[in-house]
Formats: C-alpha cells, structure tokens, sequence
C-alpha cells in the first residue's frame, strides 16, 4: 500500500511538471505548439512505451508529426537485442546534428533498452554532444521532469538504472492504431538467456494485477479496438509476485470473457513455461486467435543448454503436439537463432529437422548478435559469419517451402479476417486470426472491420482473396 502511495505521488509530481511545459515548449518553438516526432525500435514492448511517451507529449501541448524535418522535439525509443538495430540508432542520431544546426532549439532525447547499456550511453554522452536528454526504460514514468529539467537548465540529462519491483499506473498513452492494440500486462524478465540483452536492460519481471490490465481491455473494446494483443516477455510467467493467485491461462480468458467482437492475441511465449492449460483456454474460446508465437531458438539440446532456454527439444515438441491435437487450424510461428558460439552444422541439422517436423507458418530469423554484458559473448564461436550466412539460405530455403505448401493448402476455404490497410489502390491488406496477410479488393472504408473471405489464390507468404 505505501508503495502504490510512492507511485501515485511520484505520477503527480509528473503531471506538474507536464502543465509548466505547456507554456515552455511553447515558447521554444516560437509562440506556437511544439511538434514532437517520435521513432520506435525494436519490438512490441518498445511501441507501447512510445505511446506512453506520445501521450505524455500531447499533455505537454504538442502535436505529433511523421517528419522529423518538421520536429521541435525529437525522440529515438532504441532496441539493444541486435547489433544491426543499435548500428541503426547511431547512423541515425548522427543524421540530426545537420538539423540541430538549422534549428538551434531542437529539442533532442534517446530512450529505450539501448540507454540502460553504460557504455552506449557514455558513447552517446561523448559523441552527439546535441542530445539534450538520454533515459533507460526503467525511467520512463518521469519524462516530464527530465525533459523540464533540460530545458530550464541548458544542461544536458542523463537518467538510467534499475527501479525494480514497481509498475507506475496512470501514465497517459496516446494508442497509434484505433482498432489494433498493445496491452502490456507485464515487464522485465527472469529467464537470463545467455545471448539475451533483455533482462539487464528491462529488470526482473513484474505483472500488472489483473483489475488494472481488464479494466484497460474493455476500455480499449468500447473504443473499438479489434485486435488486442497482450504483452509481455514471457506473458506465461505472468502472475508471480502478485497478491492474486491468477496465471496467465485465467487471465487471457478472463479477457475473452468481455463482451465485445474482437480477437486477442499474446506475445511472447516461451517454451519452458507454455502448459497445457494454456493451450486448453485457447482452444475453447473462439475470440482467441489460434496463432501460438513459440520460439524455439535452435533444434539442439546441446545449444539449448548454452543458450539457458530450460527446455529441450522434447519438450518443445510435446507442447507443440498437444497444441495442434486441441486446435487443428493452429498455426505456430517462432523465432530462430543461427550460429550460436559453438553450434555445428550437426546442430543447426537439427534445427532444420525441428522446423520441417513442426511446420511452421512463418519464422522470425536472425544470425548471432553478441551483446555485451551477456555470457555468450565470451564465448568461443569459432564459425565465420560467411558459413552462417549459408546456413542462414539453407533454413529459408526450407521454410519458404513450408510457408508455401501451407498457404496452398488454404486456397478454396473461407476464413474470417479483419481488415488492416490499404496496400496500394483497391487492394486491401487483411489478416486471418492465425496471423497470415490475405489481399483483397475492396475500398478504403472496409478498414478496421472483419470481412468474410474466400481463399482464391497462395504465394509464399500471403493469399490472395475476395470478400465474401
């Protein structure tokens, strides 16, 4: 109870530091509203602390911008779990200081998981001397203040750290979708992947009860939302430490239970923890999308073990298994390391074997990324990245003839979709429950609802259709 007080008086402390910037920003940008950008990276997670950070720039008094030409505040929300993203992040920060220069009092801040890596954040400290502000995520709750801080000062500000245990209600988010949404139940990480940034730049997981997060599922169905997607970086340790004997299996079905037409998705599972009664509360609940995102990171258990996935490639498929006797239409999506330090082409066989047997709609690929900080990166890895790259081709190979035989299979069924966009003139992008992108003509105005639609046609990744 004195901890939920802490949070409620450290968020009012935030709101009025919000109401003195209104007139601040104002002033800065020329005695007119502030335009503020915002650049996401990385994953889901990622895009649902930037709404958070929208909504708490729209209380400052600015409007939102997709040009950052146009921008008189600036914001990279940065991803640490490959190397390529990070590369990314610096190329890009670098690209700001010809618009520091025209624009003087561009305002300009770095967040995310990237800014909880001392060494990125001191790199960031001595190389772009015109960023104003660099936070971690743990630090998010106080972005007003940080952001007063700077710009009443002149100085620039550096806020990062671990605020483990505790999860700050009431921030104000501003949603980027109007019928598809993130609903993060959880935060933080306790699995400690030995190639995994995560857990050193997230903190230990912490679960939100289970009032607060239905409470903002039916606020988002009575606003309209479609699609929901519950997220956490194991939704299936959701629960531990709360003073509520709910799992995650009653929780997502307590979701379900809310009166509405919609769909509700999860990410991201992982294998040790996904049990069959998981799988049972997706089964008998038609408003469950049957689309299970389940990495298995390598087929080897000898990998398995290094990498500290707590699960072997037995287990994976029992799940798997069991998953696919309970719902026929399941499809299984996952995530594939390839080349970790050690791994031979005997073990990536045994990768290629796990993903012909599964016969998986779609993979989520990545050659080894060595994060400082983490124990695989002190390990020996004595393959080039020249053979990783073959072995690399050779999974795709494999999985596009997978993706493509199951998308054949499609052809002639009808499914359920809901419509997400307009691809190009007539042609509508939808997407089936269990997650494949289905085209069809149709006009702009069929967006955000749910279509009947016949299968006419299969590419390797996508279908072709029509309404029905």
């Amino acid at each position: 109870m004195n901890d939920l007080k802490l949070k409620e008086n450290d968020l009012k402390k935030q709101q009025e530091w919000t109401s003195l910037l209104q007139d601040i920003l104002y002033l800065r940008a020329g005695n007119k509203q502030p335009k503020a950008y915002v650049r996401t990276y990385g994953c889901q997670q990622n895009v649902a602390d930037s709404e958070m950070l929208k909504g708490m720039l729209i209380e400052m008094g600015c409007a939102l911008t997709d040009d950052n030409n146009d921008a008189d505040i600036i914001i990279f929300n940065t991803c640490a779990v490959r190397e390529h993203a990070e590369d990314r992040v610096f190329g890009n920060v670098g690209a700001l200081k010809a618009l520091k220069k025209k624009k003087p009092s561009l305002f300009i801040a770095l967040c995310g998981c990237m800014m909880e890596q001392e060494h990125i954040a001191d790199k960031i400290y001595k190389s772009f001397p015109y960023v104003s502000l660099v936070f971690g995520t743990h630090m998010l709750h106080r972005f007003p203040e940080m952001v007063f801080q700077a710009v009443t000062t002149g100085k620039r500000v550096v806020e990062r750290g671990l605020d483990e245990g505790k999860i700050y209600e009431g921030i104000p988010q501003h949603r980027d979708g109007s019928f598809k949404g993130w609903l993060s139940i959880m935060y933080g990480c306790d699995n400690f992947c030995t190639y995994c940034i995560v857990p050193h730049v997230r903190g230990r997981e912490r679960s939100r009860h289970s009032s607060t997060v239905l409470a903002e599922a039916n606020e988002m169905v009575k606003s309209g939302f479609k699609d929901i997607t519950l997220l956490g970086q194991n939704v299936n340790s959701y629960g531990k430490w709360l003073d509520e004997k709910t799992d995650f299996p009653d929780l997502l079905r307590s979701v379900a239970e809310i009166d509405g037409d919609f769909w509700v998705r999860f990410m991201t599972s992982h294998p040790k923890d996904a049990s069959k009664k998981l799988i049972d509360v997706m089964a008998e609940n038609p408003k469950i999308c049957n689309h299970l995102h389940l990495p298995f990171q390598c087929g080897s258990n000898e990998i398995l073990s290094r990498m500290n996935r707590r699960y072997t490639r037995e287990k994976y498929l029992d799940i798997v298994e069991y998953a696919k006797n309970k719902i026929p239409d399941l499809s299984i999506t996952s995530d594939v390391i390839v080349g970790f330090p050690g791994e031979t082409y005997e073990d990536f066989k045994q990768t290629l074997s796990l993903i012909r047997e599964v016969g998986f709609t779609s993979l989520f690929t990545f050659i080894y990324s060595p994060r400082v900080g983490t124990p695989a990166a002190s390990f020996d890895d004595p393959v080039s990245h020249e053979e990783k790259a073959e072995w690399m081709s050779e999974l795709l190979k494999v999985q596009e003839e997978i993706a493509a035989k199951r998308c054949a299979g499609m052809v002639g069924k009808e499914y359920r979709v809901l419509v997400e966009e307009q691809a190009r003139e007539g042609i509508l992008n939808a997407r089936t429950q269990n997650n494949i992108v289905v085209e069809l003509h149709g006009s702009a105005d069929l967006i955000g609802t749910f279509q009947n639609a016949a299968i006419t046609e299969a590419r390797n990744w996508i279908l072709r259709g029509k309404i029905v």
